[in-house]
């Protein structure tokens, strides 16, 4: 899901749009001991109550597309009878009135989600009438011709005192309409992503955290690079990849990089030809055949930082010009361009 689809939902977490029918709830304490459930039909709910569940469900769809909210695909396997989305599915399709999937649900969630206190599982079915766009992309409310019923989980942590920590939305909502081959997971921690609520719950495998991910890329082109791991190649890689997350910037989806794409990158930024030849199977195994790099999260578009063990610079991405290396009496040097202007702790000098 792209930002544009994930606020789309979001925007129905309010009084005036609520698509919500039906709200699940299920405390446990920190021995995993269900303590109390709920079940009721939202509508019904007293007005505060309401608005206390609406602002944990916009949370739940809150954060940077890539790094809080991740959308990913089911394997096939998951996919057939006995598997993580048939679960998702039927409760979907029973709209959470079935006790025994609930509890089926709770008791799946209670196994894999680690956390040592209390915390507290929201469920709610909820069916969005989408409306039709017509020609200049306005919405017509009156020429609806789907509906996005889906499902949606928030974990609280502390017994509802705090925002959701980890939640997700099935089935994902993509080209504004129903994608049940996909799944929405948040994380208020991108670090904590809890692998094992993944792969149990949602059957999917824990993609790279956005910190994996640019720690990935790094490795990718030292290792392309090896020796030959030059400043000037460096600084042309990360000239490139900012040039292109300028050209997507108007974009809703997100700039993901897959294994041609970067290989792009590196050949246009200079890494030569046999360098590159053991590229295709480091990427496979660093990132996956059929996986991608979010740009977001491997380029450093605010800052360009040169590091020495004793001196840190950092520079104007915009800038990264002023800085290049060369020999002076045998050493290699760092040499910065410098106008008119010089301040050292924050005094003019000349």
């Amino acid at each position: 899901m792209n930002k544009k689809e994930v606020l789309e939902i979001r925007k129905q977490f309010t009084p005036e749009n609520c698509t919500i029918t039906r709200i699940c709830g299920c405390y446990v304490d920190h021995e995993k001991e269900k303590k109390m459930e709920m079940k009721k039909a939202f509508l019904s709910m007293p007005e505060e109550e309401a608005f206390k569940y609406f602002d944990i469900f916009r949370h739940t769809l809150s954060g940077t597309v890539g790094k809080n909210l991740m959308t990913m695909e089911f394997p096939l396997d998951q996919e057939l009878e006995g598997g993580a989305q048939e679960l998702l599915l039927r409760l979907r399709d029973t709209k959470l009135t079935d006790d025994l999937l609930l509890e089926e649900f709770y008791d799946k969630v209670i196994e894999n989600y680690e956390f040592a206190e209390n915390y507290y599982i929201i469920l709610i079915h909820a069916a969005y009438d989408v409306p039709g766009k017509s020609s200049d992309n306005m919405e017509m409310f009156d020429a609806s011709d789907t509906v996005y019923e889906h499902i949606m989980s928030s974990i609280c942590r502390d017994w509802f005192v705090e925002m959701p920590a980890t939640g997700f939305l099935f089935p994902a909502f993509q080209d504004r309409a129903s994608d049940v081959h996909h799944v929405l997971y948040y994380s208020k921690k991108p670090e904590d992503l809890q692998p094992d609520f993944i792969a149990n719950v949602l059957g999917n495998i824990t993609p790279l955290t956005a910190k994996d991910q640019k720690t990935t890329f790094q490795s990718l082109v030292s290792d392309t690079l090896g020796e030959d791991c030059d400043y000037d190649t460096v600084r042309n890689i990360h000239d490139n990849l900012n040039e292109l997350m300028e050209e997507a910037k108007e974009s809703p989806d997100p700039l993901e990089l897959s294994r041609p794409d970067v290989k792009h990158l590196l050949e246009r930024s200079g890494v030569p030809e046999e360098k590159m030849e053991h590229f295709d199977k480091n990427f496979e195994e660093a990132v996956g055949e059929k996986n991608t790099l979010l740009a977001s999260n491997i380029a450093s578009v605010k800052t360009f930082q040169i590091e020495t063990p004793d001196i840190v610079v950092k520079v104007n991405p915009e800038r990264s010009d002023l800085v290049e290396t060369r020999e002076i009496d045998g050493r290699r040097c760092l040499v910065i361009a410098i106008d008119d202007h010089l301040e050292v702790n924050g005094i003019e000098v000349r």
